[in-house]
């Protein structure tokens, strides 16, 4: 399927959106919390490390960076850290370029929307007011509602549970490789943004650069009528 067979009206009916590096300027925020939240458990770890295990859950993360179960009281700490670490950089996030005009578009073809993310669902919320998002009101799924994070599958499932549409008629939109991982088990077809700063993007075969450029090509490949 080519990336423009992705977008069509005949096929697409509902869209399931990441927020982090996707809608969001909050990739490098998130690894410098990390770090800081890493740090204070006694691990030295900097942000450039851990930039390229963003998307992925704290259930992955915490293991993949200490070895420590993420369940575990010191698993836990680190996970209260990095959510008090972060919190603080809210206020200095922007939305990615065409965040807001992307989901506007979708709405306007008929499109269900709802976010699929890792994030917690407090972050979130707090992520969403501060880019301006938050008045859309959009359902959401995230590691909160599902036993695994990203690049399991179970967020993309929920997400088309809460679409109430079959992983055909869907499209995810990402950016990390771990975005893809989760789509493909999901059987989700799945697009990926550059806005996000992963380097493991490059080659997936529905690649563009923002939320901006996705739109461009939606209006090419599914025009309101």
């Amino acid at each position: 399927m080519t990336p423009r067979d992705l977008l069509t009206p005949e096929r697409l009916r509902g869209v399931l959106l990441d927020v982090d590096g996707t809608l969001a300027d909050s990739n490098l925020a998130h690894a410098r919390a990390w770090s800081a939240a890493l740090r204070g458990e006694g691990f030295e770890k900097t942000p450039e490390d851990i930039f390229p295990l963003i998307g992925m859950g704290g259930d992955k993360l915490v293991p993949e960076l200490t070895g420590l179960d993420a369940e575990s009281e010191r698993g836990q700490r680190l996970t209260d850290g990095w959510v008090r670490h972060f919190r603080e950089l809210i206020p200095d996030l922007r939305p990615t370029p065409g965040a807001r005009a992307l989901i506007e578009g979708l709405r306007a073809r008929g499109l269900r929307v709802a976010l699929a993310t890792s994030g917690e669902a407090e972050i979130v919320d707090a992520l969403l007011r501060q880019i301006g998002l938050d008045d859309l009101e959009l359902e959401r799924v995230s590691s909160s509602d599902v036993e695994n994070s990203k690049p399991d599958p179970d967020l993309v499932q929920a997400g088309l549970h809460t679409l109430g549409l079959p992983a055909g008629a869907a499209l995810m939109v990402g950016d990390t490789p771990y975005d893809a991982e989760a789509a493909r088990k999901a059987g989700v077809p799945c697009v990926l943004l550059r806005c996000g700063g992963h380097p493991g993007v490059e080659g997936h075969d529905s690649l563009y650069d923002d939320p901006q450029a996705l739109l461009a090509a939606l209006d090419k490949a599914f025009p309101v009528e």
